[in-house]
């Protein structure tokens, strides 16, 4: 009596088809496929890439013909050339005389897109569809889009095409499609090479996930969903103006419509039993193409997890980042602590070109017309790779070869004991909460260099946890899939390559290691471009990209060079210097009294400032009422000046005066009351401040002669001024260190953050404008008043 387990009976899986009725080679592949047009939909993409070299490269007598969309104002022709353009093709490229070249004498290029397929030319023998959408979460009008109507309507075409005036077929074409193995859903155990049964109604399904986009937006536009966005806006942006508000308001509503279109599919999906949208339209594709292609040739191709080429066009080749390449540079980062997987769980992987020469393999292949043949592209079933021996090779790759981890050398990488996914929710969960807490504490925390760092540090910390929480909620059913891919008739394809074929068109999954694999060719593929980069930032140091070096600046008179005072250049506020102003002239009891009164009134202003700024200034000009101005005046000029210069920064003072010596017009805008700005005249070509309105005895009345300047208002007086002025915004700079300054800031091409509030500082970094740090040692203690 033999013993055999579950596995041994899955890897031979000798008994689950009969391999000798199946379409195999009867010849070398060159040959077969001699002649023959071969239309590719997806080459700008991964395996379209390879599949297009793979054909320039080892098939001389095909012709590839590629369906490509136009982006923008580059058309299809010129999207070709840029792919052609890539290293992988310098062979066929110099060979053909340049990449205009090559296309004319190898390539058909067709602008077209899908679902909005053009009409396809006559003598295609073959289609391959690799494009689709790749993404395990899309919005679900979107994968319905590309996955089942772009479907339908490609097979369309290409049967049009081969069709004479009467609809009927004057030559039989075979249909390829590119799947994936996970459209088996969230079914356990082994999956054959067959159509999977279900008995969902693709069309019903496609009109319901297409209508959802209109019933979301419909949604987003509700009084209900639009009051609790517009708070949302309001409570980060109010200090910026209505405008602002008004803006990130619709842009919070965009992102919840795509938010809502990716969570309809996610549990549609689900409900029905698949992973996620992409792997249930995809599922949905393939019963649009038995239908479709009742009458044709049809073939479908299901890679499992496609990663980076096992030797050609060299081993490690991949374009982009694909499913594991982020998890892995996290973890060689330090920044992915645990993984939901099962350990003894089968990660399915695949290198990019095994699958292009299965594709190629199958496209010479005849299966027999109405009867689909299916082929799982996969290394599971005669190769399987655990996540426990994924982990150990990625861990002694970066043991081996760390990766910098800052100026503390390199990351320390976490040690995983695979606790099961509910731990790892747990740990993440608690962390997210712990995160928020730290978060609101801080909003609350005065402004400082301290405050800022303990920012940063928590938005990177926001930022990892963001990370963990996408990747966990995408991978953590694949990473606990318990599916066995048979993959028989992949096998008896590979063995009936031409023995002239194997070295170049093999894809027997069996034949490599996953040491040499993972710790040779993968690793160190996706982390070249990484270490690359590391040591350029590391090289050019932390460079400024707005605080441009003004000696080489040549936009001289026609730019602008806008500061702000409180905060910017000077290291003082509106209160501070009301008390300068108004307590040397009065009498002890007074100054006591009238001290009393803003400490009082404190609490009052601070809230006035976080609603709305101007209404914090006008409140606080209010106590000017019978000031005499001229005499305000007077006391500045001669009294007060060297305490507001005692203020002024030094590096403030520098970046003034190095704009005046590039010409550009230097312009002050403050809501300071405009007395206090007089020692700061010599340093400004412009100064914009609030002005005191005064009776006909020239006493202030507490009131302002127009509204203060601040907020969205500074923003439209640059827009003005420029106008006036032939003043190139787009060349121009502009400082300011509160969040209420955004749109003055986003008004010119160089904007500076100043020792910013936090709410800044998040939008310099969305914005990639330069923070710096103006220190400011004033002369003289703040309690000190001017005699």
């Amino acid at each position: 009596m033999s013993v055999v387990s579950p596995a041994d009976t899955f890897r031979r899986s000798v008994a689950a088809q009969q391999r000798s009725d199946r379409p195999l080679l009867d010849g070398r592949l060159r040959d077969l496929l001699a002649g023959k047009k071969i239309l590719m939909t997806g080459v700008t993409g991964f395996i379209g890439e390879q599949l297009l070299w793979k054909i320039l490269t080892d098939l001389p007598d095909t012709t590839p013909a590629v369906l490509v969309r136009r982006k923008r104002s580059a058309g299809a022709r010129d999207r070709m050339i840029t792919v052609v353009k890539k290293e992988i093709f310098r062979s066929a490229r110099e060979a053909a005389g340049g990449p205009e070249a090559l296309l004319d004498s190898r390539i058909d290029v067709i602008e077209g897109d899908l679902p909005n397929v053009p009409p396809l030319p006559n003598d295609i023998d073959v289609v391959v569809h690799c494009a689709g959408d790749v993404s395990f979460d899309p919005p679900i009008d979107q994968a319905f889009t590309t996955n089942v109507v772009g479907t339908q309507a490609l097979m369309d075409r290409m049967i049009e095409a081969c069709s004479d005036d009467s609809g009927n077929l004057v030559k039989v074409p075979h249909y390829v499609h590119i799947s994936t193995a996970y459209t088996a859903g969230r079914r356990r155990g082994a999956i054959p090479e067959a159509p999977h049964v279900h008995s969902i109604d693709y069309e019903a399904e496609t009109k319901a996930g297409l209508a959802m986009r209109d019933l979301i937006e419909a949604e987003s536009r509700t009084s209900e969903q639009l009051t609790k966005l517009r708070k949302q806006a309001e409570r980060e942006h109010r200090q910026a103006g209505y405008l602002t508000t008004a803006a990130d308001t619709e842009r919070r509503r965009q992102e919840w419509v795509q938010a809502e279109l990716v969570k309809a599919g996610t549990e549609r999906a689900r409900s029905l039993g698949w992973t996620d949208v992409y792997t249930f339209t995809k599922a949905l594709g393939e019963r649009v193409v038995a239908e479709v292609g009742a009458n044709i040739e049809v073939s479908v191709v299901r890679p499992a997890i496609v990663e980076s080429s096992w030797l050609h066009p060299y081993p490690g080749w991949i374009e982009g980042f694909k499913m594991a390449e982020p998890l892995i540079l996290a973890y060689g980062r330090g920044e992915l602590p645990e993984f939901p997987a099962s350990p003894d769980a089968v990660v399915d992987i695949v290198p990019c070109d095994h699958v292009v020469n299965a594709i190629l393999a199958v496209c010479a292949t005849h299966p027999r017309i109405g009867e689909p043949e299916f082929y799982h592209v996969n290394s599971g079933a005669r190769n399987p790779l655990t996540f426990q021996g994924l982990y150990e090779r990625i861990r002694e790759y970066f043991l081996e070869h760390p990766l910098e981890g800052g100026p503390r050398g390199a990351a320390k990488l976490p040690q995983w004991h695979f606790p099961g996914a509910a731990s790892v929710e747990r740990l993440l969960s608690t962390s997210e909460r712990a995160h928020k807490l730290a978060d609101r504490l801080l909003d609350k925390a005065p402004r400082s260099a301290r405050t800022r760092k303990l920012a940063l540090d928590l938005d990177r910390t926001r930022g990892r946890l963001d990370f963990l929480r996408r990747y966990l909620s995408l991978y953590n059913e694949y990473a606990q899939s318990e599916l066995h891919f048979v993959d028989d008739n992949t096998l008896a394809l590979t063995e009936s390559l031409h023995p002239d074929d194997q070295p170049i068109f093999a894809f027997d999954t069996a034949v490599y290691d996953w040491d040499t694999y993972i710790k040779d060719v993968h690793c160190p593929s996706i982390t070249t471009t990484v270490r690359r980069m590391d040591a350029l930032r590391r090289r050019r140091g932390n460079r400024p990209t707005t605080m441009k070096d003004l000696s080489k600046n040549k936009a001289g008179a026609s730019a602008l060079a806008v500061f702000d005072l409180d905060g910017t250049i000077m290291s003082t506020n509106v209160i501070e210097q009301y008390l300068w102003a108004r307590l040397p002239e009065m009498s002890t009891p007074r100054q006591v009294a009238e001290l009393g009164q803003v400490l009082q009134r404190l609490p009052a202003y601070l809230r006035a400032e976080r609603r709305d700024r101007g209404t914090f200034l006008r409140a606080v000009y209010r106590r000017y009422a019978g000031a005499d101005l001229e005499a305000l005046e007077e006391f500045v000029d001669t009294q007060l000046a060297p305490t507001i210069l005692s203020r002024l920064s030094p590096d403030a003072g520098r970046r003034i005066r190095e704009h005046r010596a590039a010409g550009h017009t230097t312009v002050l805008i403050t809501g300071v009351v405009r007395p206090l700005t007089r020692p700061l005249h010599p340093l400004f070509d412009v100064v914009v401040a609030a002005d005191l309105a005064t009776d006909d005895q020239g006493r202030c009345t507490g009131f302002l002669t127009g509204p203060p300047l601040v907020g969205e208002s500074r923003a439209a007086w640059l827009t003005h001024y420029a106008a006036l002025h032939d003043i190139d915004l787009s060349r121009s700079f502009a400082y300011a260190d509160s969040h209420s300054d955004l749109p003055m800031l986003s008004a010119v091409g160089n904007a500076v953050a100043v020792s910013p509030d936090i709410a800044l500082m998040r939008a310099a970094a969305a914005n990639q404008w330069t923070t710096v740090e103006w220190k400011i040692a004033p002369t003289t203690p703040r309690w000190a008043l001017p005699r």
